[in-house]
């Protein structure tokens, strides 16, 4: 399909905003704080959107639907369990470690509570994980525009690459964080018509349900047995793998997300803004899932009339990924064509120039003042922060071209959060909640539980993918390679921090004050109305999550 003046019309306008917003904020760039950090000055609203939109980046976007067209119904998983109750977490007991201690990031909380070595590893390896997880939206972007808009894949790159670049470096992280609330209202009234318009030609729920195996409309009820659900699961291993290790490790110890409630403007907004952001993720489903199961169902013989269907790759297998774009193709005529592709443009954006935000104030404040260059003027750290912006996006670029290889991007960016949140959540659980934890467990747990992911990996196999060592076990699907690579790496990191802390000296009760939570002054906010208060909302929202994973058993 072919855009037509209004659609282009709609994209020149988005662009030329989000730069807009660039340059509007760089005024208020003065210090190397206020383009790394935004001085902690956002206030409660837009830091609750941008948390949920920097999670919102094309990889969710594209990918979720796409194994809801693969995995069906169970997708909510990665919502209903893999992040309601983590997100809680963080805001009732971790935020007032993240915010009390005055840490810049959370390699930099590593260093407080543990030492140099484990920051360093820490930020080595989250520096890693954003710029494939960059890579990834910037790689999803440009295959839809080729896909649908027949444009060039490398052209599509370099110039969205070059967009993002020009806002973040112009207003650092308070550019990144307004454009992304912009971006969240776009991604949602985007994609909303089509959920709508797709869902009647299927003939409603009822009739997806009527086409679809059971397998695919149930999130629970085939999760007793590996054989009879999609993604080749025991629910335990759900539960612990993406439930606990992926979802704990991603919302409570990922700086990409953290780093949005770190910079509210006190304490209590501090708490509330990832449970906040819990409300609108509750519902994202309905725009992220339900397209790839109706998609699927579209397909079935019964409904092979209404002309959709999922492209195929080279080998002649369903390319997941390119569910949602298909199907805008589908069904949005010009105009909205316009403003379905908007919305994906702008999700792309959301999830890089989150990702590229994090890791120029980790590569700043994590790696190269501490280790590089000491005591240099904040004109310095200034600069090198808006060079680094540059190069994040440029590396990006080629982590684009090696998400080529996957056919579902979700399965690629699961795996990757395997090896690194995976292990980490150990690390900070044990950090956290247990005094005794000193900094050689906890660098010697990340080293065995990276090493451990690795191996489990190389000695896995799923859809072609792992047994790089030997293939010694065949898992049905990319998705549960994931969640087994995560907590297998969960399991080692916790025991090895605990065996090595045992066996070493651990830090004297005053200089934890404030980092563990036994040695931290609790806080009471007994004032304003109930819904006001983190622990009322917070009660709601898990009680919320689980009547909707028992209405879709």
């Amino acid at each position: 399909m072919n855009l037509h003046l209004a659609d282009y019309l709609i994209i020149l306008v988005y662009f030329l905003f989000v730069i807009g917003v660039g340059f509007i904020i760089k005024k208020k760039i003065k210090s190397s704080k206020d383009f790394l950090s935004s001085s902690r000055s956002i206030p409660l609203w837009i830091t609750s959107l941008a948390f949920i939109s920097a999670n919102l980046g094309a990889q969710e976007v594209i990918g979720m639907v796409a194994s809801g067209a693969k995995y069906g119904i169970m997708t909510v998983h990665f919502y209903w369990v893999g992040a309601i109750f983590a997100m809680v977490f963080l805001g009732v007991f971790m935020m007032p470690f993240y915010y009390g201690s005055r840490a810049r990031s959370v390699p930099e909380y590593l260093s407080l509570r543990f030492d140099e070595k484990t920051r360093a590893l820490n930020a080595v390896s989250f520096a890693v994980m954003t710029v494939f997880s960059s890579g990834i939206s910037l790689y999803a972007l440009a295959k839809l525009l080729e896909v649908i808009l027949k444009w060039d894949f490398d052209v599509s790159i370099w110039v969205a690459a070059g967009i993002v670049m020009i806002y973040t470096f112009l207003g650092g992280l308070t550019s990144a964080v307004y454009n992304e609330v912009l971006q969240f209202f776009l991604i949602v009234l985007g994609l909303s018509p089509l959920v709508i318009v797709a869902l009647q030609d299927a003939g409603g729920w009822e009739n997806i349900k009527a086409q679809l195996q059971p397998n695919m409309t149930h999130a629970w009820k085939y999760m007793g047995n590996t054989e009879t659900n999609p993604m080749g699961l025991h629910f335990m291993s759900l539960i612990f793998g993406l439930g606990f290790v992926m979802s704990f490790g991603y919302w409570c110890t990922d700086f990409l997300v953290v780093q949005r409630a770190m910079i509210a403007k006190n304490m209590r907004d501090a708490q509330r803004t990832p449970i906040i952001a819990a409300i609108p993720k509750m519902f994202m489903p309905l725009i992220v899932v339900l397209p790839g199961v109706i998609a699927i169902a579209l397909m079935q013989p019964a409904l092979q009339s209404k002309g959709f269907s999922i492209p195929v790759d080279a080998n002649g297998q369903l390319n997941y990924t390119m569910t949602l774009p298909s199907m805008i193709a589908h069904y949005y005529p010009s105009g909205l064509l316009g403003v379905g592709i908007t919305a994906l443009m702008a999700s792309f954006m959301s999830g890089m120039a989150g990702n590229v935000t994090a890791f120029n104030a980790v590569f700043t404040y994590d790696i190269y003042q501490p280790y590089f260059v000491k005591n240099k003027s904040d004109r310095h750290y200034l600069v090198v922060g808006k060079i680094i912006t540059v190069a994040g996006i440029l590396i990006s670029i080629v982590t684009a071209y090696i998400a080529k290889g996957f056919n579902n991007i979700n399965d690629f960016l699961q795996l990757v959060f395997g090896f690194v949140n995976g292990p980490l959540f150990a690390t900070f659980l044990l950090g956290m909640f247990w005094k005794r934890t000193t900094g050689h467990g906890a660098f010697w747990g990340l080293v065995a539980g990276t090493t451990a992911a690795a191996l489990t990996h190389g000695l896995t196999i799923a859809e072609g993918k792992g047994g790089w060592i030997t293939p010694l076990y065949e898992i049905r699907s990319g998705m549960g390679q994931a969640f087994i690579v995560a907590g297998v790496s969960w399991v080692f990191n916790f025991f090895t921090t605990i065996i090595v802390s045992l066996l070493t000296k651990p830090k004297k009760d005053e200089e934890l004050k404030g980092l563990v939570y036994s040695l931290t002054e609790k806080q009471s906010y007994k004032g304003g109305k109930w819904y006001q208060r983190v622990v009322p909302i917070a009660i709601l929202l898990l009680v919320i999550t689980i009547l909707l994973n028992i209405i879709f058993f």
